[in-house]
């Protein structure tokens, strides 16, 4: 449920309430916007009728049933939309972010070559894999903390804030030490105890979506991370499995426009996982900026032929310099201005 409180609502009387919905049984989550203060309720075995009676309260507007199952990232109870800091780079507010960078990181030449060139071609975050789920045992693993360091490094010496993915709650600790952001893969989108985890660190988290969840589940994932304490949540759409077989996965553009309809947090998308094509990959993040995506994740290699991880997928540095190009202009412009059904009525004019 949702607790508005009136626009002058004062200090003792939002207090009050609060106090009265931890007596009920329930958690308050106190959310405080530009034009009046909400209290969200959430949990179970609470006695929802005690909630309900705050209406007769001293500073409380409205008391509103939550639609959702997912509560603290519903537009529902925000409205405004979240946005996240990330060493420095705003995710969610006015430009398009660009993360890039190669799957895994392999040597200190490739991730500064890469890093260099996705830098200079207007990518604002590095992403590198230390740590990599992999399908098969014997296929390459990562070099986990001597990655870590290297994407530290880079960072150092470009002022680029880094992400990279985390896989165990044994590995937060020292992935936290080193990384600006750190994602939860598809894979662990439904790993609640390493959600759990990540709910208290003080790190922005990429929340991935699992190749088999619905747009609820993940909203829910999600709600795992702000109901244990971290607000600062980038939801990211990277395909799902179908039956089609020519791609890697099926890229569901529409979710990107559903996520942002139904929930306050920043969406980014990876087209590079959503199809498996390096051929697909600008015209699809054209398509995901168009229906309203914040940012996009790509991953770029020197040679991606010689990748040891995800080469078919990867651009190499012309192909990125040349897919940044095609978002520039007109697509930043307009998604500056906030007209992206503007845009889209341009891209279907074209």
């Amino acid at each position: 449920m949702i607790i508005n409180m009136s626009g002058n609502a004062a200090k003792n009387e939002i207090e009050h309430v609060i106090e009265r919905v931890k007596e009920s049984g329930f958690q308050p989550h106190l959310i405080t916007g530009a034009e009046r203060t909400v209290i969200a309720v959430v949990g179970n075995g609470g006695r929802r009728h005690e909630i309900e009676a705050l209406k007769a309260a001293a500073g409380v507007e409205d008391v509103v049933s939550i639609a959702h199952p997912f509560k603290l990232v519903s537009r529902q109870v925000q409205s405004q939309q979240t946005i996240v800091n990330v060493g420095g780079v705003r995710i969610g507010a006015e430009n398009i972010v660009v993360m890039a960078g190669p799957c895994s990181v392999e040597s200190r030449e490739q991730l500064f070559a890469t890093a260099r060139a996705v830098q200079a071609a207007g990518a604002s975050i590095l992403r590198g894999g230390a740590y990599k789920p992999r399908t098969s045992p014997y296929e390459f693993q990562g070099l986990g903390v001597e990655a870590l360091r290297l994407l530290a490094e880079v960072r150092d010496e470009l002022g680029m804030p880094i992400v990279t993915e985390v896989m165990s709650t044994e590995d937060v600790e020292i992935i936290s030490e080193h990384a600006d952001m750190l994602q939860v893969g598809a894979r662990n989108m439904q790993n609640f105890a390493l959600l759990r985890r990540l709910a208290k660190t003080d790190k922005p988290i990429l929340l991935k979506r699992g190749a088999s969840a619905t747009i609820k589940e993940w909203l829910l994932a999600a709600e795992y991370l702000l109901a244990g304490g971290n607000p600062n949540v980038v939801l990211c759409e990277r395909g799902i499995k179908t039956f089609e077989t020519e791609l890697r996965n099926t890229f569901d553009i529409a979710s990107i426009a559903l996520a942002k309809e139904l929930s306050h947090l920043p969406v980014i998308a990876d087209p590079s996982h959503g199809t498996g094509r390096r051929s697909l990959i600008a015209s699809v993040s054209r398509a995901a900026v168009a229906v309203g995506a914040d940012g996009l994740i790509i991953e770029v290699h020197p040679c991606p032929e010689r990748a040891l991880s995800d080469g078919p997928q990867s651009l190499d540095f012309t192909g990125f310099e040349e897919m940044m190009r095609g978002l520039s202009d007109p697509m930043r412009r307009i998604a500056a201005a906030g007209a992206r059904t503007e845009l889209a009525s341009e891209v279907a004019a074209s």
